[in-house]
């Protein structure tokens, strides 16, 4: 009979618990996502922090299911509540994983710094899944913060190590990510993205001329946690289209406490009438219901690793403008990207496709061809392979020390 091979996957993701046990969240990844591990693996158990709560929130998804359990870590907000809670934290995310269970770090992340460093410490091989960058999320006017410099010091820093120690890497990106984070000689590597879509996220052809009257639709999407998103920078470029005679409106998905100081921005330069804030909406069909009714996708980001929000608008058909922020110059070609932060350049680019049919056609066109490149078949076979390549190493890993075991008596 083979032997039940567990893998335990660390992540950054907040979830919370009901009274009953099961475990849920808003917008995180829930049961589906950690599933695909069951390629590979047996059995699925997820390292997170854990807020205890009455009811789940409205739209939350259950993370728990057959086969993927979660390992609760102190709920924490902040470096001054880990600070206060370390002990706890360190405790319950070191604790997460037996020596024979196989590890995966979705990095960045303090907690899955704990585990990779418990596994190093012990000789016993882990893997990194890097799906962002500490250096870019930390970087001055992303992030607000006082400790922000020494954060981006130390996290940098920290996933380095990981991945330098890791016996096998994975990257979101094709070559962003591995330049500032490589992996150590000899280690398996794999490039694929969380971003797999499934058939329906497509459209069947490019968009044609745009036929509705009135102003074109620009959309983003993302959080409103932290300034990261750009929102302001494409409210400002917003302001200048206005001004120089090319009106448009605006729909953002996503929200977060900077929500107000962006709606106060919008009524200052006169778009209060032209910036509609959607609120969070749940993945899948309510977004694409905002994607498809839009005009042009706009991702204005001081910081990215490979935006899922970006590929989805693409598999749209829609013609879309981003910063060369993280992994999004992978995505778009450099006539369609600006500086972050620069609305002027940002109002240059968006005008330019709003008022060229041609140049919108074919935007649309190219960006559909590439999200096919994310589509779920393609990068699920990568994923399988990396994984299976794990459950080998952890498995040689475990025969060595039995033998190790043997042998000394």
């Amino acid at each position: 009979m083979s032997m039940i091979v567990r893998v335990v996957v660390a992540t950054e993701s907040r979830f919370t618990r009901t009274p009953d046990g099961a475990v849920w969240t808003r917008e995180g990844p829930a049961a589906s996502f950690f599933a695909r591990y069951l390629a590979a693996f047996d059995e699925v158990r997820v390292v997170a922090r854990v807020a205890d709560t009455a009811i789940p929130d409205p739209g939350a998804r259950r993370v728990d299911g057959p086969a993927v359990a979660v390992w609760p870590v102190p709920h924490y907000l902040g470096p001054r509540q880990y600070l206060r809670r370390r002990p706890a934290v360190v405790r319950a995310a070191r604790a997460a994983a037996a020596p024979g269970d196989a590890v995966v770090v979705r990095a960045p992340s303090p907690l899955g710094a704990l585990l990779a460093g418990a596994r190093h410490a012990t000789g016993r091989p882990y893997a990194v899944e890097v799906t962002g960058d500490p250096y870019d999320v930390f970087a001055p006017g992303v992030v607000r913060h006082p400790l922000r410099p020494v954060l981006r010091r130390h996290l940098t820093a920290a996933l380095r190590r990981q991945c330098r120690d890791a016996a096998a890497v994975a990257y979101v990106t094709e070559g962003y990510l591995q330049r500032r984070y490589p992996a150590a000689p000899g280690a398996r590597t794999a490039v694929y993205s969380s971003v797999d879509l499934a058939p329906d996220a497509y459209v069947r052809r490019p968009r044609g001329a745009r036929t509705v009257p009135g102003p074109p639709t620009l959309v983003s999407v993302g959080s409103l946690e932290q300034p990261y998103k750009g929102v302001d920078t494409l409210l400002r470029a917003l302001a200048r289209l206005h001004a120089t005679g090319t009106p448009a409106r605006l729909v953002h998905v996503g929200d977060g406490r900077c929500r107000p100081g962006l709606e106060r921005l919008a009524a200052d330069l006169g778009l209060g009438g032209q910036v509609h804030f959607a609120g969070m909406l749940p993945a899948g069909e309510p977004v694409r219901r905002h994607l498809d009714a839009a005009d042009l996708f706009v991702m204005p980001s001081r910081t990215e690793g490979l935006p899922r929000a970006l590929i989805e608008a693409m598999a749209r058909g829609l013609p879309a403008v981003g910063t060369t922020a993280g992994g999004i110059p992978e995505l778009l070609p450099p006539g369609d990207l600006v500086p972050p932060g620069d609305d002027a350049a940002l109002a240059w680019v968006v005008a330019g496709h709003l008022t060229s049919p041609r140049r919108a056609a074919a935007a649309s066109a190219r960006n559909l061809a590439r999200a096919r490149d994310f589509a779920d078949h393609v990068l699920t076979a990568r994923r399988d392979a990396f994984y299976r390549a794990l459950r080998r190493a952890t498995g040689d890993a475990a025969a060595r020390g039995r033998t190790t075991v043997a042998a000394g008596g």
